[in-house]
């Protein structure tokens, strides 16, 4: 069975511009990597968690800061590993230069046997639409597609 993660698409108005933050992910196979290789902030869903719950404690963990708000769903995309993902998006306002993410440890290089703590995410910043679809992994554009409906129509799938 396909893996299911869930998310937040955070987004502010900037005079007519929207901006959505995006996380870049942290580790050594990203330091190098620019476009494409960056997200929203999501993670696995855990057994009987709420899809909203997940999506606040991704986002809190990746991003050191509390997800304060209404959600509104965004609905369901396939990545391209197969994996679903359950966008949520919210509006708000964050200092991304203050960021504090969780950390993980992994192998480096492969089969060294030497082992590296990595913060998740390393870096956040906010984007107009235009450029947050040169930066975000390929595979998550239809969640800019649907915050762009959402913030132009009130409707994320119309």
């Amino acid at each position: 069975m396909a893996q299911l993660s869930a998310g937040i698409a955070m987004w502010r108005r900037r005079g007519a511009a929207v901006e959505v933050l995006l996380a870049h992910f942290g580790g050594p196979q990203w330091q190098r990597r620019d476009e494409g290789a960056w997200a929203i902030p999501k993670g696995l869903v855990e057994e009987g968690e709420d899809l909203e719950t997940c999506a606040r404690r991704e986002f809190a963990e990746e991003l050191g800061v509390a997800a304060a708000g209404s959600l509104v769903p965004l609905g369901r995309i396939r990545q391209k590993g197969g994996k679903w993902v359950e966008p949520f998006a919210l509006e708000g306002d964050l200092d991304a230069e203050r960021i504090v993410s969780n950390r993980y440890t992994v192998e480096w290089p492969p089969r060294s046997g030497r082992f590296a703590s990595y913060p998740e995410v390393d870096r956040a910043a906010w984007f107009g639409l235009a450029e947050a679809r040169r930066k975000i992994l390929p595979s998550q554009m239809p969640i800019l597609d649907a915050l762009q409906r959402l913030v132009t129509t009130g409707m994320p799938n119309g």
